[in-house]
């Protein structure tokens, strides 16, 4: 049986937490999830909850910066992009291994549009999926050259900022 490929992508937030949604969910059902994140900063509360749900989902960052990509100097970059190639080549071996049932690529599309990895090669790398896991991309610019490999795409847009603080900042 083949697996899936969804697509979360646009503007506006939730294209993580949606995903996330769907790997609490597969997780639930007994299915082992692995969420790789991409151009996010080092560490955070969310971060330390979700190690709660190990091991039927795992979530890596691989990068250390404390702060999200886009904020870093270019020697910061720089530095960031040995973590990215790490975090690379172990998507790479999940993949190829069939190591979990599902595999949530977060921020995956930044690296295109940071001209981090080609679309050559990002191609490439999906090739080696094993057929039967189910993938799930987020970012915020999907390539159209994933289009006709994807069964679902969902394209998230923000209607209405007022009062988005909320779950941001939670008060005593």
């Amino acid at each position: 049986m083949d697996g899936s490929i969804q697509i979360y992508h646009g503007e506006g937030r939730g294209k993580t937490t949606a995903a996330l949604g769907l790997g609490i969910r597969a997780a639930g059902m007994g299915k082992t999830v692995i969420m790789v994140q991409f151009l996010k900063c080092r560490h955070s509360d969310t971060l330390d909850f979700l190690k709660k749900l190990e091991p039927e989902l795992q979530i890596f960052r691989f990068e250390k910066a404390a702060c999200a990509y886009s904020d870093l100097t270019e020697e910061e970059k720089q530095e960031q992009l040995s973590n990215i190639r790490l975090a690379l080549s172990y998507t790479r071996k999940v993949m190829d291994t069939g190591q979990c049932d599902l595999l949530i690529l977060d921020e995956i599309f930044g690296l295109l549009d940071y001209g981090i990895i080609s679309m050559d090669d990002f191609k490439e790398l999906l090739s080696v999926r094993n057929e039967s896991m189910d993938l799930i991309l987020t970012g915020r610019h999907m390539p159209q050259g994933l289009r006709e490999i994807a069964n679902c795409i969902y394209c998230i847009q923000t209607e209405k900022e007022e009062g988005a603080a909320i779950l941001s900042e939670v008060k005593d």
